[in-house]
């Protein structure tokens, strides 16, 4: 396995993470529906076995369960991946979510405990929101690192000015943007400064939230449960739908051809691109983990990277 340095850190990384998102279980406003607790610690053990060397959470993710949950896991694993979270989402007694980066430190120490661990080897701003208090949360940030309560600052979501104005005050270690072929917007400006800038990047979505994975139906979508965010998300929604499920489609072509999924195509197809450090991919059972795996080591070659852009190129 190829590993890669993560920005100015002395991380090294797989080429995939595993994404802790979904693990978070129902009953938040950006859940997946409901989630077995041993499913997501089998998931991660499995993760861990097969070569995955970090995972990805964050606090707001099932409002602290998904921390939990990976502390909980990795506790029990053989392996010990580094661990990274996020931090500016917070939640009250009701249950709802506000964007807030005046919390940072006590978000850092429930995080710590939630995690059960010493110290944080990445965290990152969640949303950089309100756009006013960048400065302020950043230099907590940094100050975080300089305790030793963590190790590596990074971003996530940052637009390039936002960027710009946190290196001001420190080192950016990596910003988490989406990134996939249905989602490419961070490709004009984002991702040529984080290059030139030394800044790692790992990508979110590089499935789309499991619109790739081969696996996707109509017939599924419809019948998602009723707190799944998907249901309300655009590309999940027609006249979106059919085009992404043929993109889909296509995808299983490209990947039949060596003995792997849709979804490991995707994966691989953000890879590709030389400003992509590592991939943080999802997975919601052992299952679908050794699902994905393959994308640890599968490679498009830039004859099918040319042929999966016609096909996007023709189907707009």
């Amino acid at each position: 396995m190829d590993k890669k340095q993560l920005g100015n850190s002395d991380l090294l990384l797989s080429p995939i993470g595993f994404g802790a998102w979904a693990i978070g279980g129902g009953d938040w406003p950006f859940s997946w529906g409901p989630q077995d607790d041993n499913d997501s610690i089998a998931a991660i053990h499995k993760a861990l076995d097969l070569g995955i060397n970090w995972i990805d959470t964050a606090a707001v993710y099932g409002l602290g369960h998904s921390e939990e949950i990976v502390g909980k896991a990795v506790k029990s694993a053989s392996q010990k991946p580094y661990l990274f979270t996020k931090s500016s989402m917070v939640w009250d007694d009701k249950r709802e979510i506000t964007n807030n980066l005046k919390q940072i430190r006590r978000e850092c120490e429930d995080s710590l405990r939630r995690l059960q661990v010493e110290a944080i080897d990445l965290y990152q701003v969640h949303w950089p929101k309100p756009d006013e208090d960048i400065e302020e949360g950043w230099t907590v940030m940094a100050d975080l690192q300089r305790e030793g309560k963590v190790r590596w600052i990074g971003v996530s979501n940052f637009s390039v000015s936002q960027m710009e104005r946190a290196l001001k005050i420190a080192p950016i270690t990596s910003n988490q943007p989406p990134y996939s072929m249905l989602n490419r917007a961070v490709e004009a400006e984002i991702l040529p400064f984080t290059h030139k800038h030394n800044i790692g990047t790992i990508n979110y979505a590089p499935m789309h939230s499991g619109l790739l994975t081969g696996a996707m139906t109509k017939e599924r979508v419809a019948a998602f449960p009723k707190d799944d965010f998907r249901r309300n998300a655009k590309n999940y929604q027609e006249p979106l739908l059919s085009r992404n499920l043929a993109v889909a489609d296509f995808l299983k072509t490209v990947g039949t051809r060596h003995n792997v999924t849709a979804g490991v195509v995707a994966i691989a197809w953000t890879l590709h691109n030389p400003s992509i450090t590592a991939a943080i991919v999802g997975g919601r059972n052992a299952r679908q983990v050794e699902g994905v795996i393959p994308a640890i080591t599968f490679r498009l070659t830039e004859a099918e990277y040319a042929e999966i852009s016609a096909f996007l190129a023709a189907h707009p």
